[in-house]
């Protein structure tokens, strides 16, 4: 997993990656996608209101609205599997409780993403397999996980699971500040109250 990237959201690039997608698709598809601008040197995304890849979707979701259900479905696929590999490995009882706690929350926030991603009428599909991005549990990171026993593995598990709120957090308040659809917005905000909470209950 590489490191989060604090105060640029991960969204900004992930919406950039759609446009590109749109770009290589040809010039139609581009002038109805979002695209990126940097006024002051900061990096910031404009979606035009009810516009979506491949021009698919209903008109409440942008590209923002996708990119954000297209990179949290895996990332919260990968964050079940770390949760899942505590009980056998951790030394430590609170990171077992904690785990626990958050599996069930898991499963009920993978639903509710692909009950989403499903109205908006994009197919789901893994945009992001193999891609070392913030917040993401990669298979180098399994391995290690995999190899580590009692501390050792609680220090991997920390930190994994750290980089997975903080920028699950960042980027659900991108989907918020640049999204259309109002109840995916919504669900945004509580993903970013939830995460933000168990990220303090997981401490330093």
């Amino acid at each position: 997993m590489r490191a989060a990237t604090i105060g640029v959201p991960l969204l900004v690039v992930l919406t950039g990656l759609l446009v590109a997608r749109c770009v290589a698709a040809g010039p139609a598809e581009h002038s109805a996608g979002s695209h990126l601008s940097s006024p002051g040197g900061r990096v910031t995304v404009s979606a035009p209101a009810g516009t979506a890849p491949a021009g698919t979707a209903p008109s409440s979701f942008n590209a923002t609205d996708i990119a954000w259900l297209q990179l949290m479905i895996p990332m919260t696929e990968q964050a079940q599997r770390l949760l899942e590999l505590a009980p056998a490995k951790t030394s430590d009882p609170q990171l077992t409780r904690f785990a626990a706690d958050l599996v069930a929350d898991r499963r009920t926030t993978l639903q509710r993403l692909r009950d989403l991603l499903r109205r908006s009428g994009i197919p789901e599909s893994n945009e992001h397999e193999g891609h070392d991005i913030p917040g993401m549990v990669i298979p180098s990171d399994f391995a290690l996980l995999n190899q580590a026993e009692g501390a050792a593995f609680d220090r991997l598990f920390r930190k994994d699971a750290r980089e997975y709120l903080t920028q699950s957090v960042l980027v659900a308040q991108g989907e918020q500040r640049s999204g259309t659809d109002q109840e995916t917005k919504a669900f945004a905000a509580t993903m970013e109250k939830a995460h933000a909470a168990q990220l303090a209950q997981l401490g330093s």
